[in-house]
């Protein structure tokens, strides 16, 4: 196929910065809930540069897609995966202050 279409760098990055959050966010949960439910303070800590690693690939998910001439997978898979991380943060958060 013959288009002058690219990948965009900071799509690409966004969906890196996505998939780095949501599978920190999951392993954190995850040994929080073997350590019988104690999240240990290098969880939260990851938990914490996992939810800037979502707010930065949101933001760098949307500028991607309002670029000319690229294609579209890379910045819609960063801004579904930031945001879903971005609301599991939220999430964990609002369940924290109950």
């Amino acid at each position: 196929m013959f288009t002058d279409n690219r990948h965009p760098e900071k799509g690409i990055m966004s969906a890196v910065l996505g998939t780095l959050s949501v599978i920190t966010l999951s392993l954190a949960v995850l040994f929080s809930y073997k350590n019988g439910g104690q999240a240990l303070v290098q969880y939260a800590a990851a938990a914490f540069v996992a939810a800037i690693f979502s707010c930065i690939g949101l933001v760098l998910g949307i500028m991607s897609r309002f670029e000319k001439d690229i294609f579209k997978i890379f910045p819609n898979i960063g801004i579904f995966l930031n945001f879903l991380s971005f609301l599991f943060v939220v999430f964990l958060l609002v369940l924290g202050l109950r």
